[in-house]
């Protein structure tokens, strides 16, 4: 028969003969995933890089360029650039940057909030599931001379589409003049990759509704309707709205589409490009710098609230 031994050290209920030891002396082993200071030195090493491209070709040209719109053309430091905002067409430009952007990204965001509603039905790790998630990660990343070629193909001047349009309806969607290439057309384009791009990251939220809420409010005697009403939307808003900025800001800010399309300008990318290119307008080169920081300035407001609505997001998603 085992005796205990009562002493304090050795804790009630201690065999006796197992070494004892005193309260507050033990020894914490160093856990499996705890890193040590060399450890987490040679971890940054891995980061170096992608922090070099991101110094060498984002930080120091978005500095450059911003900082070269309070300097004249002889390097004197100056606010009189900041007077191109009030040039009618500098305003035209971002007015149609603006509204383009927003009808686009509103357009994605509706049929890409249908897309991730039929794919609640289909199994996470289906079939259906991968090829979608597989072609919005290639769709939202296509852009530049090669879409507009792709939709120069579909809906040109003499393209199949209206060709067949015409020919069973009798109606010439370019009849009065190409349609792609003009400021409206380019919603074809952004809606192009703004819809996979929607998909992408507004999926994650659809997947994070629990299937006990719609249980819970089945128990409480509500219907469907009061589980998106009550539940459903107010849950997914945060989610909806940061994905329709992202949207919104990624229209913004895209270029090569736009230039391989249009090369009169009317949008504020073109806009920049033209006060840099202008070989009839000298000395204009600076105010390119205050037209990206006018966009900056827009782009920052936009990722503000961006970050709000996806903390907001992830709250639900834990």
């Amino acid at each position: 028969m085992t005796t205990t031994a009562k002493s304090p050290e050795a804790g009630v209920g201690a065999p006796r003969g197992v070494a004892s030891t005193p309260a507050g002396t033990e020894r914490v082993g160093r856990g499996a995933g705890e890193r040590t200071p060399g450890r987490r030195s040679a971890g940054w090493l891995g980061f170096a890089p992608f922090g070099v491209y991101v110094l060498l070709f984002l930080a120091i040209p978005g500095v450059v360029a911003i900082a070269s719109g309070f300097f004249d053309a002889e390097g004197r430091f100056t606010f009189a650039n900041f007077a191109t905002f009030a040039d009618p067409t500098i305003r035209s430009n971002f007015l149609n940057s603006i509204w383009l952007s927003a009808i686009s990204a509103l357009i994605s965001a509706v049929l890409g909030v249908l897309v991730c509603w039929a794919l609640t039905a289909a199994k996470p790790d289906g079939l259906v599931r991968a090829v979608v998630d597989s072609a919005s990660s290639v769709f939202a990343q296509f852009g530049g001379v090669m879409l507009a070629f792709a939709w120069i193909a579909t809906i040109g001047q003499n393209a199949l589409v209206p060709v067949v349009i015409k020919a069973l309806t009798g109606v010439d969607i370019n009849g009065n003049g190409p349609i792609l290439y003009s400021i409206p057309g380019l919603l074809f384009p952004y809606v192009y990759f703004g819809l996979p791009l929607m998909v992408l990251s507004f999926m994650p939220a659809m997947d994070g509704l629990r299937p006990q809420w719609g249980e819970a409010v089945a128990t409480l005697g509500g219907t469907r309707f009061h589980f998106w009403t009550r539940v459903g939307i107010p849950v997914l808003a945060p989610a909806f709205f940061g994905s329709l900025i992202l949207l919104f800001a990624n229209a913004f800010s895209s270029y090569a589409t736009a230039a391989a399309l249009i090369s009169q300008g009317g949008i504020i990318p073109l806009a920049i490009k033209q006060q840099l290119t202008s070989e009839t307008i000298v000395g204009v080169a600076n105010t390119a710098g205050v037209l990206a920081l006018g966009m900056v300035a827009i782009m920052a407001v936009l990722m503000s609230l961006y970050s709000v609505l996806d903390r907001r997001t992830r709250r639900w998603q834990r």
